[in-house]
């Protein structure tokens, strides 16, 4: 077991396990330890086992390892390897979930926070919402074609954020696709609702909302801003090329045949 020092030490220590020719890596933390250490597996024979310690564990719930309980580690010793899929956003990586919009605002804020979890989220969530401005998207995946005000576009791998936060419920990571939600607008009145429909699978049932699916997506905007790659935050540029990686990363699951 080796300790993380300093940011993108994850990934600087999978590398070298990876070169070393160990055949699994643990990644034990949250969903950024998981990025920084996912990214270093990605394409080779190396298989990521997860002990899921974050404030959401967005990834780890989807694959059946929410919670670092005894489960997680009878997953590492007995479960079975998983070929799943990985994405990239301007070359960047990420496994679970990327955004734009209000989604990398909270995403900058909450990452600044010196107590994270649940209630913080919601918290800064509040705070935010009150004094951000939506902008305007116009979004191509193949044949389609969507200009759009928006205050939050997530392109999702898994089915949810975290902590059962279900932002792309019909979402696999094994069926070579990406799911596009956009979140139209959204303000205090209309928050309780969504928050509902997050977290009850019912997202798709409000007008509010629309969805596309595919292998690639170009988002543009009218200027560089951010974005989040699975929570942690970068500048990129007013033109955002998001794909997916199909079948790229092994990962361990727990052994019983998987539902999502």
């Amino acid at each position: 077991m080796i300790f993380t020092e300093r940011a993108r030490h994850a990934n600087e220590l999978a590398r070298h396990a990876v070169e070393e020719g160990c055949e699994r890596v643990v990644a034990i933390g949250g969903d950024g330890t998981l990025n920084e250490v996912a990214a270093a597996l990605v394409g080779t024979d190396a298989v990521l086992g997860l002990v899921p310690c974050g404030s959401g564990n967005g990834l780890g719930r989807h694959l059946g390892i929410p919670r670092p309980d005894q489960s997680a580690f009878d997953t590492l010793l007995n479960g079975r390897v998983r070929a799943m899929d990985t994405g990239t956003v301007n070359g960047i990586p990420f496994f679970n979930v990327m955004g734009l919009g209000f989604d990398a605002e909270i995403s900058h804020r909450f990452n600044q926070l010196t107590r994270r979890g649940f209630s913080s989220y919601i918290k800064t969530t509040c705070g935010a919402l009150l004094h951000y401005h939506l902008q305007t998207y116009h979004i191509r995946s193949g044949a389609t074609s969507l200009i759009t005000t928006a205050f939050v576009i997530a392109v999702a791998n898994s089915d949810q954020y975290g902590n059962n936060c279900f932002i792309a419920p019909d979402a696999r990571v094994d069926d070579g696709l990406l799911d596009l939600t956009v979140i139209k607008h959204a303000s205090l009145l209309n928050a309780l609702a969504l928050i509902g429909l997050l977290f009850t699978r019912r997202l798709h049932t409000s007008t509010n909302i629309s969805r596309l699916q595919g292998a690639h997506f170009t988002i543009g905007r009218a200027s560089p801003g951010l974005i989040h790659t699975d929570g942690e935050i970068h500048e990129t540029g007013a033109i955002v090329e998001i794909a997916v990686r199909p079948q790229s990363l092994r990962v361990l699951v727990p052994a019983a045949p998987a539902t999502k």
